[in-house]
């Protein structure tokens, strides 16, 4: 049994091997989906687990220079595989319609499959998200959905740009991600550059609607698909998952600003009750990919569980 197993991996990984595109089989992280696999592997034992162990016996670490360093860099970096979309095809020969996988070795194809690998790669990056939530003790804003959305969306891109490096109207939501974390980012930069920025953050309500915007979007522009009468794209697969994943979070969002906006159950909400040492609460706003929206000062600890991403009942 334990050979036929094995036998199995192996004609597995032969196939994944014969499937993978050449053009891209040398980039890092591309040989075969065990590297990346056991990386988010370590990332949700270490969010859920290692991570908020090791901090119980240690102070949180102050990491406000780190971390806006750290968000304008993503917003240097998501502005720049922006402009890489939209140079590759997006702004130049695509129809926005039914764009096909290009399979040449043109310099433009070449050029998409470039950002498509680094908008991949950069999922991995912003694991560094939760990193600093654990280092700073903060484990209660590292809901479900945090960990789900940050480990589930690099796994699947491996499978995204193995068949379609150059992916045609497949990359159109890799381009909207993109740009909403160019805006995501830059808020929280100011939000870690501390009190003296706050007053530049008035429009972290509408944080929600652009995420929601966005699947919106996606959805539109993905399900062209099926009402053309002719569109022969080469992997359909793809269609259909990008139509389930955008689907799918619209509907965890929408969920979200139900229970926030519309119920007014904020996860936490505000308390301008003077607390016994005289301080006033944190104000705090939950964003639901998981991330929270928050001023970089005070700290909070939980007992290292981790939430469901639902929102907390005051």
């Amino acid at each position: 049994m334990l050979r036929e197993a094995v036998s199995n991996i192996l004609k597995l990984h032969s196939y994944l091997q014969s499937r993978t595109d050449a053009r891209v089989r040398d980039y890092p992280l591309m040989q075969s989906p065990v590297e990346m696999t056991s990386i988010l592997l370590g990332y949700v034992l270490f969010s859920v687990y290692i991570g908020p162990r090791f901090m119980a016996n240690h102070k949180p670490f102050r990491l406000n220079t780190a971390m806006i360093i750290y968000n304008l860099s993503m917003v240097l970096l998501n502005a720049y595989i922006v402009y890489e979309f939209m140079m590759s095809g997006w702004g130049t020969t695509f129809t926005w319609r039914c764009d096909l996988i290009d399979t040449s070795s043109s310099p433009q194809a070449l050029r998409m499959i470039r950002v498509a690998w680094l908008f991949y790669f950069s999922k991995f990056i912003e694991l560094l998200d939760t990193v600093f939530f654990v280092l700073r003790k903060k484990q209660n804003q590292i809901t479900f959905l945090h960990v789900f959305h940050h480990s589930f969306m690099p796994w699947t891109w491996w499978w995204g740009i193995t068949l379609t490096p150059a992916g045609g109207m497949g990359s159109f939501h890799a381009m909207v991600n993109a740009t909403v974390h160019v805006i995501m980012y830059f808020y929280y930069g100011l939000s870690a550059a501390g009190p003296r920025f706050q007053k530049y953050l008035w429009w972290k309500k509408y944080m929600t609607a652009i995420q929601l915007t966005q699947f919106v979007l996606v959805s539109i522009h993905i399900s062209q698909y099926y009402f053309m009468e002719e569109c022969d794209y080469q992997v359909p697969m793809w269609i259909h998952l990008i139509w389930i994943y955008g689907v799918f979070f619209f509907l965890l969002f929408s969920n979200f600003w139900v229970q926030a906006y519309i119920k007014g159950k904020r996860l936490p909400a505000m308390d301008n009750k003077p607390k016994l040492n005289g301080s006033t609460s944190e104000h705090i706003t939950v964003v639901p990919n998981g991330k929270h929206l928050e001023n970089g000062n005070g700290h909070h600890h939980s007992n290292g569980k981790i939430f469901l991403g639902k929102v907390k009942e005051i």
